[in-house]
């Protein structure tokens, strides 16, 4: 019942007073402080395993970053999808700068390897974060390198893409802690690739289902 109760708020934007409302409609009473506490303790582990076995992306991506607001001010998610769509990485920051972009850019190359080009807006932050990438190539000895696009009108796919978690956040009333914050986000995601179709049934392990 957890897990069930965990997606239904990740998936379709509801205060956890408006979901022990609707649990309770159903026969079901749980407090609203024990929903917090499922997706705190739980949606970070799923995202974990979803990103294990999700499909292979393409290697042309979209980057961009939107705002998420936590005790009143604003902290960054970064976010890429590949040209088709689907979702390459998400990582929720305190920053926004060369090193939050860096460190994106490394977390979604271990995860799904190099890209061929990436495309994003005229963020000089996010331009640095990958040409620092470009340069740990070089110093490996490498020839290839990723290409950089940085052309508005073709980033909006992500940014489209951006709307619908901030469909789902938008409702939430706001974030009390970081943590709770990257957790509610890790879950909004997994569910996301979930309707994307990029999570195979039969490679769903049987507790995300």
């Amino acid at each position: 019942m957890s897990f069930f109760t965990l997606f239904f708020y990740v998936s379709y934007g509801v205060s956890y007073r408006d979901l022990e409302a609707i649990m309770e409609e159903r026969g079901v009473k749980v407090d609203h402080s024990t929903l917090n506490r499922w997706v705190i303790n739980y949606s970070s582990s799923l995202a974990l395993a979803a990103k294990k076995i999700k499909r292979a992306v393409a290697t042309s991506w979209r980057m961009d970053e939107t705002y998420i607001k936590v005790k009143g001010q604003w902290v960054y998610l970064y976010r890429a999808v590949d040209k088709f769509g689907d979702t390459v990485d998400f990582m929720l920051s305190e920053r926004r700068d060369e090193a939050a972009a860096t460190a994106f850019f490394k977390q979604a190359i271990d995860a799904n390897g190099f890209p061929r080009k990436v495309v994003m807006d005229k963020s000089g932050a996010n331009y640095a974060g990958l040409e620092n990438i470009n340069i740990l190539l070089m110093l490996a000895g490498l020839i290839s390198f990723v290409e950089i696009f940085q052309v508005k009108y073709l980033n909006n796919l992500i940014e489209q893409d951006h709307r619908f978690i901030k469909k789902i956040t938008n409702p939430m009333m706001g974030f009390k802690a970081f943590h709770s914050a990257k957790a509610t986000i890790d879950g909004i995601e997994t569910a996301h690739m979930i309707r994307k179709g990029q999570l195979s049934e039969e490679n769903i392990p049987t507790y995300i289902l």
